[in-house]
């Protein structure tokens, strides 16, 4: 074993021992062995582009798997119903937070425990029961361990300030494991951001579930700009600027003309959420 905790970019619950050890094709599915003749994972994948790196599930997760296969045959997880991403040092700066510890709720399903718990866009989820939240990927996989039905307390933080709510957590259903011109000739609204945006068409809205004046189109990012350097797409829609709603294209060009050098979007790609922090030059 030379490393504990792998993500291989396979999913959410990634935890992977990485070994050394040799592992080659008709492998995978056999057990990792320690000193001692112990199992302590199952082998799993290999990166093709190094030598000899291989990766196993650890067996105390396989331990944890293998009674529900027994029981019902599959995989039964907990749901919280939120959509999460790392706080960057950007993102805490634009949110005032003291540090990058916890998960960043991007978007919160409907209908879900988070919704029904009162949790929204925007918070920090610190601690789930009594366990701290330091980085995000820690939270999927300590809520799809939670027997469906418990009830736990969250610690986010909203605004600079710490709320705890009462979340009952759900399961995880098998199909959840996925024209305004902007104006020209000045350095203000979003082209000092690095892109141009327009009205949402209407076949987009419907496909994202916007309301009739929601949202504005990013139609083109600008090359080196400070929108490229944030992950910004053409295609994304912009949903809010510093926490404000947006109400269309030109509702939009108005806020990113009144923002600061630095500004906190609230964006939608394709059927995910996130947050992103732009900088003017």
């Amino acid at each position: 074993m030379s490393a504990k905790g792998r993500d291989i970019g396979q999913g959410p619950y990634d935890d992977f021992i990485q070994t050394d050890a040799a592992i080659n094709p008709g492998n995978s599915g056999g057990p990792l062995l320690n000193l001692a003749g112990e199992v302590i994972g199952i082998n799993s994948a290999i990166n093709p582009q190094a030598n000899t790196i291989g990766f196993a599930v650890p067996i105390n997760m396989a331990k944890e798997i293998l009674p529900q296969l027994e029981a019902h045959g599959r995989m039964v997880r907990g749901w919280l119903g939120v959509g999460v991403q790392p706080v960057t040092p950007e993102l805490a700066d634009a949110l005032d937070l003291e540090t990058q510890e916890g998960a960043l709720v991007s978007e919160v399903t409907p209908g879900s425990p988070a919704d029904e718990a009162g949790l929204e866009r925007g918070d920090v989820i610190v601690r789930l029961g009594g366990r701290p939240v330091q980085r995000m990927r820690e939270l999927p996989r300590a809520v799809a361990a939670m027997p469906p039905g418990t009830k736990v307390e969250l610690e986010v933080i909203r605004d600079g300030k710490h709320e705890t709510k009462t979340v009952k957590i759900g399961e995880l259903a098998e199909e959840k494991a996925g024209a305004t011109t902007p104006t020209q000739g000045d350095d203000k609204g979003s082209m000092a951001f690095g892109f141009d945006i327009s009205e949402v068409p209407a076949e987009l809205r419907q496909q994202l579930g916007l309301g009739r004046e929601e949202g504005a189109l990013i139609t083109r990012v600008y090359p080196g700009g400070p929108a490229e350097e944030s992950g910004l797409q053409a295609g994304d829609v912009i949903v809010e600027v510093d926490r404000s709603p947006v109400a269309g294209g030109r509702d939009a060009e108005q806020k990113l003309r009144e923002a600061g050098k630095t500004t906190l979007l609230a964006l939608r790609r394709e059927k995910t959420s996130f947050f992103a922090a732009v900088y003017s030059p």
